[in-house]
């Protein structure tokens, strides 16, 4: 009778013992909600896929000699039209903005191979760069301006030339693979062809080859000219434009995502009139 009850013990504290680590067991995890909440106000959501090459940030490639565009302020820090509304753009998308500051002619190759996620420099629509990259809706017009010294016999894009058609013993100067290098390198009567243009790795080294004697021209937008002929005395810009262009930002062709986002976003921005307002800030009417 003892080892009945010792047995019928045993079993009854072996099945407490079961019912213990049942009840010590993990509790299945509750499901995540992995939908992003509609942002308020407005404002769009971060992209639900990866667009970007690196989680969380958005790379943008421009070329910081390009003012009132992109510079580098007394601060040291990047400012400009274009670094204002990309940091919109980033944050409309729930991103962090990162710049990187690289030579105008590395910027489409950039983009197009996936080292930026896009570049945005000022940079005008051409068919040659639409057979690289896809561009972004259009967010500021630009103008191409000449720079002459004061008292040049050049006062119009015509004094180019000779009246026969030719051009003149004159070399002008621009910025590497911009418009203003695109157009000026044709031949006329766009351009004066490429034995008559010098390039410069920055529009400051075009103005001050102009400055030194070593140009008799230099062809780049109007706003920069505008700077750059503040900060050199003898300088001006004639009342010619050379020619009117679009700016937008461009962006893989691969990756149209990213595009149709930072067009949405562009959207919402000139909506709110918060492109006119950058501008204004550093564009004088």
């Amino acid at each position: 009778m003892k080892k009945l009850i010792k047995i019928l013990a045993i079993v009854m504290v072996a099945a407490m013992t079961l019912a213990l680590f049942a009840g010590c067991g993990e509790k299945p995890a509750p499901a995540t909600d992995t939908t992003t909440a509609a942002p308020e106000n407005g404002e769009t959501a971060a992209p639900a896929a990866k667009m970007t090459a690196t989680d969380g940030v958005l790379v943008m490639a421009t070329n910081a000699s390009f003012p009132p565009y992109e510079f580098v302020g007394d601060d040291g820090a990047f400012a400009g039209i274009d670094v204002e509304i990309a940091g919109l753009i980033a944050e409309k998308l729930g991103l962090k903005l990162e710049i990187q500051d690289v030579e105008f002619g590395s910027i489409i190759g950039g983009v197009q191979s996936g080292k930026f996620d896009m570049g945005m420099a000022g940079m005008t629509v051409t068919d040659e760069r639409l057979q690289s990259v896809n561009f972004s809706t259009t967010y500021a017009t630009g103008v191409q301006s000449i720079i002459v010294k004061e008292g040049s016999e050049i006062t119009k894009f015509d004094d180019f030339f000779n009246e026969d058609g030719s051009v003149k013993d004159i070399m002008i100067g621009v910025q590497q693979d911009t418009t203003g290098d695109i157009y000026c390198s044709d031949d006329a009567p766009d351009g004066v062809g490429a034995d008559h243009v010098t390039q410069f790795k920055t529009g400051n080294d075009a103005v001050q080859a102009l400055v030194s004697g070593k140009v008799d021209a230099v062809i780049i937008d109007n706003q920069p000219a505008k700077s750059y002929v503040a900060a050199n005395e003898g300088l001006k810009i004639l009342d010619t434009a050379y020619t009117e262009e679009n700016y937008a930002i461009c962006v893989a062709k691969t990756n149209t995502a990213l595009l149709d986002v930072i067009n949405g976003a562009l959207a919402q921005l000139a909506a709110e009139g918060k492109i006119d307002e950058i501008i204004a800030k550093y564009i004088a009417e």
